[in-house]
């Protein structure tokens, strides 16, 4: 117990100390203060002596009170605190003697037992922590105003003005000022060093280092001429007189700073090295085909680089003086551009990319130098050697645009070519027929080919020279791309006006004419791509069947029919995103022949996945029309109609949250969309009556032709072994039940019910296709290069294959992946989002019935 009690008697001690002697130095630190910052030193001695009698008495009181209150904790003390913080008292209980009973046997073995359990409760002790918390006798914080206070004086001041009191008491006020310190000074580094104030009183005299370029301002005190200052470190002879009572300078080389006078002093002050920034080409420069340059490279400095450029000048010794470069150039200025500073953080050592497209520029596609170069806050610079490189520009494969580049660089070159390049364009277009697509092209180079030949006879100016410069870009461009142009250009408004619909929000008519305007203009765009392609691949470029993502007509067309549907749910961020990689898809797409065509001949398991595709589609269809009918219904019933007018409204209303699906034809209509439809005016309830039944029985023998449909099918399945040959199967009865039950929920006339048994059936198609892809997936890698439903030409999983938007397949093959498209907490906010909507539109007592019946099964499903 030694131990534990020896600690906490130590406690006590800080703890009781704490409580009587708080006020003590918060008094000190109140008197310190002032005295750090030397007040003592601008005060009479009248003001001096009174107030340091007052603090005096206050440090006095302060003493007085806590000696009073200090009681040195005894043994017994500490004792008591450790028996206190254990369960059940066992010191006391150890030290305790037997009142009665003692002469009792048993009452004895009785006490003893007790007696042992508690000494084994004490080995458990520990040492008690002090309560060092005083904010019961200081509920105002001034300790804490004292403490502030001294922490400003340490930061700001100096504790070496403290000595100035003595000298003030020994000698009185005339003799304090005379041997105390009477100058101040400060040194300020530049700015970008970043470093801070000195104050020149706190630094030793002898040797100090300072950067180049800091700023010393002092300040005399007392009788004029009873200081001067010399220095040498300014390097200016225009300097105030060395007795003026405020000096400033800058510190432009290294020298000496005296200040002659009592308590004077004296520096040799050096001049700290900024050392010079550093860059390099950390990679070599890349582009693509459409020119765009990137350069890596690296950048350092000891306080930060400020600045740089990169330079591109002409190489003339490596150029291939051939044809059009076989006369001396015009001047050709290098291309200056600045390099990327970070934007954010520390510019002391940083890794960036020089990102331009200089495809149009004269000096695109020729050999050039090129040199970074960087500098300093300092001004100083550095530069990387000259690195020979070929300036990256857009690449040019139809051979006419590609000729006409040629030329355009040719006048850039030298104006001397003029005659012969007027000579080459003519003879390039001697055959229209057989070199241009159009004669729009063919008109447009001979207006080029005419102006030129003008401006050459009356002398080329610079505006003359960009005139006919653009001109032939415009018309290299216009013949790389072809009619391709028109068609991408119209496939860009349409990606823009949908871009524009997401994020207006959009109703769900224009939703479906904008989302018919992007397939038609993607099919013209891939038309076109199909026509221009040339055997192979269309290009010089070797192909790179590694790094592609293959996809047919069907998988664009799935892809954008999601698109729409997630739109018509409002999930806008979702549908942003897919639209971007599509985006990205059509850019860089190349047709290659036979893919997407449906020509060729397909497995039993392919033709399975695709039956099963068109069967899951046509029943969300259906899904989507009897969901329509009951909110068509529930409106009538709002607007005062008698029951047997519910059903005769067959109208085309959409719920909120639903889209209109495209029909096969692509015309957006639905199949059996137009039976049973009452025309809403003039009929009697018999009529609407009649109507609705109509209606009712269409869609329940829509539903009965899709259950037909999903029987054939199950009969014309492939072999699938193994579990998940007999889940597939398992998952198709149960579709085909739902099915059968939403049929029949049909008949009766009970749409809520229909839509649930059509979910279910949706559910259960999706989960018998996945488990058919893991059947086909798992026979194909078991007998690889077999020909059957089971080898490559099923379609199904394959490793390296993705899914239209370029992510890896799942395991089950499909198109699709089993990756999140939401990470981490985006998914949760979007639930909690679409919970809050359905909880909103449940409570409108505006709406439907129905429509709440069917939002309150929704939210008890999730």
């Amino acid at each position: 117990m030694s131990r534990p009690v020896a600690l906490t008697r130590m406690g006590l001690v800080a703890e009781r100390a704490t409580r009587a002697f708080w006020p003590l130095w918060s008094v000190l630190f109140v008197i310190l203060t002032p005295l750090m910052f030397g007040f003592q030193d601008r005060m009479s001695l009248e003001v001096f002596w009174g107030l340091s009698l007052i603090a005096a008495l206050a440090v006095g009181a302060a003493l007085v009170r806590g000696l009073r209150m200090f009681r040195w904790p005894s043994k017994d003390e500490a004792l008591a605190r450790v028996d206190a913080a254990l369960p059940g008292r066992p010191i006391s209980a150890v030290r305790d003697a037997q009142a009665i009973g003692a002469s009792d046997p048993a009452s004895a073995a009785v006490w003893q037992a007790h007696q042992a359990r508690m000494r084994v409760a004490t080995q458990s002790a520990r040492a008690v922590q002090p309560d060092l918390r005083v904010s019961d006798r200081d509920p105002y914080g001034l300790r804490f105003m004292a403490l502030l206070m001294f922490v400003v004086a340490l930061l700001f001041g100096s504790v070496l003005r403290v000595g100035s009191v003595a000298q003030i008491a020994q000698n009185g006020g005339g003799a304090a000022l005379a041997t105390g310190p009477v100058w101040e000074g400060w040194i300020t580094p530049p700015a970008y060093t970043g470093k801070p104030v000195l104050y020149l009183n706190d630094i030793a005299p002898g040797a100090v280092q300072l950067p180049l370029g800091s700023d010393i301002t002092l300040r005399l005190y007392g009788e004029v001429g009873a200081l001067s200052v010399k220095q040498t470190v300014s390097g200016d002879a225009a300097v105030p007189p060395v007795t003026d009572p405020q000096q400033s300078f800058s510190v432009a080389q290294a020298g000496q700073i005296t200040i002659d006078g009592p308590n004077g002093a004296a520096w040799d002050v050096g001049i700290l090295a900024d050392a010079a920034p550093y860059v390099t080409l950390t990679a070599p420069i890349e582009s693509d085909a459409m020119g765009e340059l990137n350069q890596a490279f690296a950048a350092s400095d000891d306080y930060g680089v400020e600045s740089g450029t990169a330079t591109f000048a002409l190489d003339l010794s490596a150029v291939d003086r051939s044809f059009g470069l076989t006369v001396d150039p015009d001047p050709i200025d290098p291309v200056v551009l600045d390099l990327p500073m970070p934007f954010s953080g520390d510019r002391s050592d940083f890794d960036e990319f020089l990102i331009d497209n200089l495809s149009q520029h004269e000096l695109a596609n020729l050999p050039v130098t090129l040199t970074l170069s960087v500098t300093d806050a300092a001004g100083q610079t550095a530069s990387t050697p000259a690195e020979p490189i070929t300036l990256p520009g857009r690449r040019f494969f139809q051979p006419v645009a590609k000729a006409i580049v040629e030329q355009r660089r040719d006048l850039m070159w030298s104006r001397a070519n003029a005659r012969r390049i007027v000579q080459v364009l003519r003879a390039i277009s001697y055959e229209p027929d057989t070199l241009f697509t159009n004669q729009a092209t063919y008109l447009r180079l001979r207006f080029i080919i005419k102006r030129l030949d003008q401006f050459d006879r009356d002398g080329i100016t610079d505006e003359n020279e960009a005139e006919i410069v653009q001109a032939l870009w415009d018309l290299a461009v216009q013949l790389e791309d072809g009619t391709l142009a028109d068609a991408r250009e119209r496939l860009a408004r349409a990606q823009e006006r949908l871009e524009e619909a997401m994020r207006n929000g959009a109703s769900e008519a224009e939703i479906a004419e904008l989302m018919q305007e992007l397939r038609d203009a993607t099919q013209d765009y891939m038309q076109m791509l199909a026509d221009q392609m040339e055997p192979g691949d269309g290009t010089d470029e070797p192909q790179s069947a590694e790094n592609s993502t293959q996809m047919s007509q069907d998988e664009l067309q799935a892809l954008m029919d999601r698109i729409e549907e997630l739109m018509q749910e409002g999930r806008m961020a979702e549908a942003q995103a897919l639209m971007e990689q599509l985006n990205s898809l059509l850019e860089n797409m190349r047709i290659t022949q036979g893919e997407g065509s449906g020509d060729g001949p397909q497995t039993p398991g392919q033709q399975s996945m695709q039956d099963l595709a068109d069967t899951l589609r046509d029943q969300q269809d259906l899904s989507d029309d009897a969901f329509r009918d009951m909110q068509n219904q529930g409106q009538q019933g709002q607007q005062g109609q008698q029951p047997g007018q519910e059903q005769g409204e067959g109208q085309q209303g959409q719920a909120p949250g639903q889209g209109q699906q495209p029909g096969a034809d692509g015309s957006g209509e639905q199949p059996g969309q137009e039976q049973g439809q009452g025309d809403g005016e003039g009929q009697n309830d018999g009529q609407g009556s009649g109507a609705g039944e109509n209606e009712g029985q269409s869609l329940a023998q829509r539903q009965q032709a899709l259950r037909d449909e999903l029987n054939r099918q199950r009969g014309a399945l492939p072999g699938l072994p193994g579990d998940a040959g007999d889940q597939a199967r398992r998952s198709l009865d149960s579709a085909e039940g739902a099915m059968d039950g939403a049929e029949q929920a049909l008949r009766d006339g009970d749409m809520a019910q229909a839509i649930d048994r059509q979910a279910d059936a949706m559910d259960a198609l999706r989960d018998g296709m996945r488990a058919i892809g893991e059947a086909l997936a798992q026979n194909e890698s078991q007998e690889p290069g077999q020909g059957n439903a089971t080898g490559d030409q099923t379609g199904q999983a394959q490793p390296g294959r993705r899914d239209p938007l370029g992510r890896q397949l799942g395991s089950t093959g499909q198109y699709g992946t089993e990756e999140n498209l939401l990470q981490g907490e985006d998914t949760y906010r979007r639930a909690e989002e679409l919970l809050e909507e359905l909880r909103r539109r449940s409570a409108e007592q505006e709406r439907p019935q129905v429509e709440r019946d069917y939002l309150d099964r929704l939210l008890d499903r999730f």
